[in-house]
């Protein structure tokens, strides 16, 4: 009984010290928010190296402990680098991460979304995912799905993996042009470059013209590609934005098979914006794996139901590091944040392995 009480006072004195952590960090950001002024007025970096020295320096010294001193200073190093991704926010504004390059379907979507954030390009999906996990960036903006070709595999297994959250989606109509250099005609081409599902949504088109495939890490990048070689054989299918960036003419506008083709674009960020799921059409995302034995997905997809929400995608994802075992993306409608969406987690958490909510969205 007495190690419980231990415990519990332990624990209290933590939320204590937390709440005052909380209020001291909210001061000293502030604080922070100030010097970042003065060195944008006066044209200072942000990192000041020697003065980070002093400060771990003195700050070392208050603690006595050998042994607490050590991860005092990792804490000092933290705090100050969580208080310079802050000041270059206020200096340098937003900053937001995509995949591929100027162009790319992300990069409109990221520039739909952030008219005024800085955009800074990756060359796939998780070094994308990793800037905004990591700090680098305030926000990735990746695809979750397209309404010709499904999900975007790679992308549901980073919020499966990663720390991320959705807050804000945003559906991009996707129309898929053919580019290629100044001179060249339909007929002089042979080989068209692209993303594997660019390719994929403009089959038909491909195989009418006979035309050989390559793959490209994403469309903006294939165009890019194409004006680099200046080979009148070579194309890109890739957006009418891509012909003006790099000079390309179009030879075919709408290649793509389905004409109501969209992607569905997903804001990533670090924070989860719970006030986003108390509004009116909002949505959640869950991630789950049930365990081995009979009826253990009906018993979570039955405890949703349950709850009142209403689900509106479903689907498996083999995880890689475990030979034919799944985890179970589900996207529904309502607050998951709500009382009934407590008790769901509370229920789920029972009949399921491991149980994560990815973030909210309207």
């Amino acid at each position: 009984m007495m190690e419980k009480d231990a415990l519990k006072q332990a624990r209290e004195t933590i939320n204590r010290v937390d709440a005052e952590m909380a209020a001291l960090f909210v001061e000293r950001m502030e604080a922070a928010s100030e010097i970042a002024a003065y060195k944008k007025a006066h044209g200072l970096p942000i990192l000041d190296a020697e003065r980070e020295r002093q400060v771990i320096a003195a700050g070392s010294e208050r603690v006595e402990d050998d042994t607490l001193r050590a991860y005092y200073v990792d804490f000092l190093k933290n705090t100050m680098a969580v208080s310079r991704r802050y000041q270059q926010r206020l200096t340098e504004g937003m900053r937001v991460a995509y995949s591929g390059t100027v162009g790319a379907f992300a990069y409109i979507a990221a520039e739909r979304l952030f008219p005024d954030a800085a955009k800074c390009a990756f060359p796939d999906f998780k070094s994308a995912y990793d800037a905004a996990e990591n700090g680098d960036c305030d926000a990735a903006v990746l695809p979750l799905e397209n309404s010709y070709a499904g999900e975007v595999g790679q992308v549901t297994d980073l919020l499966f993996s990663g720390s991320l959250f959705i807050n804000g989606t945003v559906q991009l109509p996707v129309t898929h042009d053919l580019l290629a250099v100044k001179g060249a005609t339909l007929a002089d081409i042979k080989t068209v470059v692209s993303h594997p599902q660019a390719l994929s949504q403009c089959d038909a088109f491909i195989k009418e013209h006979r035309l050989k495939q390559v793959v490209y890490e994403n469309t903006a990048l294939a165009a890019k590609f194409v004006a680099e070689q200046g080979d009148k054989s070579i194309a890109a299918i890739a957006s009418g934005d891509s012909a003006a960036l790099y000079d390309l003419s179009i030879l075919a506008q709408g290649v793509n098979r389905s004409q109501m083709n969209t992607t569905r674009f997903a804001v990533l960020s670090r924070a989860e914006e719970r006030q986003i799921s108390t509004k009116a059409g909002a949505h959640f995302v869950l991630l789950f794996t049930v365990r081995n034995e009979a009826g253990s997905l009906a018993r979570a997809l039955n405890i949703i139901g349950a709850h009142g929400f209403n689900m509106r995608t479903l689907r498996s994802r083999p995880m890689k590091e475990l030979l034919w075992q799944y985890y179970f993306y589900v996207e529904a409608e309502g607050n998951i944040h709500g009382y009934e969406g407590k008790c769901m987690l509370e229920e789920l958490a029972v009949c399921c392995d491991k149980v994560k909510v990815a973030g909210s969205f309207v």
